[in-house]
């Protein structure tokens, strides 16, 4: 018998439907997903670069999940997040190698912000990275740090914060970052069982609580944020911090998610390793 699975966030029901996508053979793991503007998919893999072979990091599949090709085993080490630009590059955090990477859709290497292979400088293990819509680059910085990094368009430092300890603006494990136009950088404080929310130079602005180990953060055009956790669940909040809907769509829990420019929901499951899609389900269908 065929199970038909529909989750609800609020009043938008969605079905679940998994695996979504295939691609060859591949000794990596899915850490995360990210969503060009042609609504093409790029799955980022994480291998253990002294054990595994160079298998390519990011996998590239079209909006339909078919496979297109793979790239970046000879380039990143430790795959951990992986993001699309507006501008149309793939931005690859190598958390082990303490660097965050520009990459061309293709693989090339084009920018980097970190030294590669050098923890303190300024990155010590890496989390996440967003773009911000007024230009800004903020890096959580939560492996061997507790810090948010932000520098400018150009990639100078401009400013960090954040330190160890569980008072406002403090981190322990700095996992997931977004950045809305509305000027909120919003930052998944994963031990802490909380996010954050800052305005662009750092100062803090609200809470939310009630999540358990929350992983990856993904924020839509309206301003709402979208928040996997450990229990598992899917949370998705306004942009005033209200909880507008909660849904338990995946197995065991997503490290990573991405909308799509059809309003599906790419979730990065890496236990079972696979996708999984969120269909969304119109009014009347």
């Amino acid at each position: 018998m065929a199970h038909d699975l529909i989750v609800a966030l609020g009043d938008t029901h969605y079905r679940v439907e998994r695996p979504f996508g295939a691609w060859p053979a591949n000794t990596g793991f899915v850490t995360d997903v990210t969503v060009d503007w042609r609504g093409h998919v790029f799955v980022m893999l994480r291998h253990d670069p002294l054990v595994h072979p160079a298998d390519p990091r990011v996998i590239e599949l079209d909006p339909q999940g078919r496979y297109l090709a793979g790239w970046g085993g000879e380039a990143i080490a430790d795959s951990h997040m992986l993001t699309a630009t507006a501008s149309g590059h793939l931005i690859a955090v190598d958390r082990d190698m303490h660097e965050v990477i520009w990459f061309t859709p293709a693989g090339e290497r084009v920018g980097q912000l970190g030294t590669r292979g050098r923890p303190n400088a300024p990155f010590n293990h890496p989390t996440d990275v967003s773009v911000a819509p007024w230009g800004d680059i903020y890096v959580a910085d939560g492996y061997g740090a507790a810090f948010v990094h932000r520098f400018s368009a150009g990639g100078a430092l401009i400013q960090s914060w954040g330190g160890q300890g569980d008072a406002d603006g403090q981190f322990v494990w700095p996992h997931a970052i977004w950045t809305f136009a509305d000027g909120r950088v919003v930052v998944v404080d994963r031990t802490w069982n909380r996010v954050q929310v800052f305005d662009g130079e750092g100062r803090h602005l609200q809470t939310w609580h009630d999540f358990y180990q929350p992983v990856g953060i993904w924020g839509d055009a309206e301003g709402c944020a979208y928040i996997t956790d450990m229990v598992p669940s899917l949370t998705k909040i306004a942009p005033d911090g209200s909880r507008i809907g909660r849904c338990r769509p995946m197995l065991n829990g997503a490290h990573g998610l991405f909308g799509t420019p059809d309003g599906d929901i790419l979730l990065a499951e890496g236990n079972p390793s696979r996708l999984t899609r969120l269909r969304l389900l119109r009014p009347g269908a």
